[in-house]
């Protein structure tokens, strides 16, 4: 079998199907927890199903700029030699990181990602919630560089596939939390939990793919606490189970306000600025909820538990 030939994320299907199959009966019998409802589900797999159809269809431009990016290579990295597997391994999930940080403080990105987040339910077929858009907006770039220093595009590819089937099964509740030793280096289903929280506390937190230590060296790694149980969804919530709304929405509010727009500011404000970004401030950034959080524990206005977004 060729290399090229190899796609993780095709041979892992059959276990992301015998798995929530699975998850959903230990739900049922109370053996564990997960917590599915049918319209939530069946939405979850058509976004997974149309996130691999799109990918056929526009996906030929990044793999195009791949290859013409690693023809003007630096270096001759060999396939067959494990360091190259181990620095495609570490280079492939830092450049993970920033991809995954970018779309989230950034409307431009985020209106490719939220449909990820879209869902009120943590479980594995949350994991299933992928993008339709992703080529539109351009982050695929972002691994351009790879190439460029030398690794062959089939073997970003492959690392690539590997961190989307690592990911998958993060998204659970049935799973507390992994070994301390676990928890310090990898991504486990108690750090990415957090990142699906809409909890101002846990809001734009673990960006990991795979290593968490990214998080921690950059400063956006937030544990999972007992005392604060994670609430799931975006800050506003969709409110029904209709999928065309749960993969545009945001890019109909994104034109939306461009069509609003005053000034060139404003309209490069609505597209690059963080998602909830406004003119004069009247709408509530990640940021701006956080720090309201703050002052408001800071206050002991109200217990840190409890506390809800100010935008529902």
């Amino acid at each position: 079998m060729r290399l090229e030939d190899i796609n993780p994320v095709t041979l892992a299907t059959p276990f992301f199907v015998l798995a929530i199959v699975l998850e959903i009966a230990l739900g049922r019998f109370k053996k564990a927890k997960a917590n599915y409802e049918t319209r939530d589900t069946l939405v979850s797999l058509g976004m997974g199903l149309g996130s691999r159809v799109t990918g056929l269809l526009v996906g030929a431009a990044p793999a195009v700029a791949m290859l013409w990016v690693y023809q003007h290579r630096l270096f001759d990295i060999p396939v067959t030699a494990l360091w190259a597997w181990v620095l495609v391994f570490l280079a492939e999930d830092l450049t993970y990181y920033w991809f995954h940080r970018l779309s989230h403080e950034r409307r431009f990105w985020w209106i490719s990602h939220v449909n990820h987040h879209s869902s009120q339910h943590y479980n594995l077929s949350t994991a299933l919630r992928q993008t339709w858009t992703g080529n539109w907006v351009g982050t695929w770039a972002l691994w351009l560089p790879l190439a460029f220093l030398g690794f062959p595009p089939a073997m970003i590819a492959i690392q690539k596939g590997i961190s989307l089937v690592y990911q998958f099964w993060i998204h659970t509740e049935a799973i507390g939390r992994m070994p301390r030793w676990f928890e310090a280096v990898f991504n486990t289903p108690s750090h990415h939990r957090v990142h699906h929280a809409r909890n101002p506390r846990y809001l734009d937190r673990n960006y990991a793919g795979i290593l968490i230590v990214w998080d921690k060296l950059f400063g956006t790694f937030q544990p999972e606490l007992d005392e604060e149980r994670c609430r799931y969804g975006i800050v506003k919530n969709l409110g029904d189970f209709n999928i065309l709304r749960a993969v545009f929405h945001e890019w109909g509010a994104m034109f939306r306000d461009l069509a609003g727009a005053r000034s060139l500011r404003e309209a490069a404000g609505y597209v690059f600025g963080p998602p909830g970004w406004s003119p004069d401030g009247s709408r509530e950034t990640s940021k701006m909820l956080r720090a309201q959080w703050e002052a408001e524990r800071g206050a002991g206005d109200i217990p840190a538990a409890t506390h809800a977004p100010a935008a529902e």
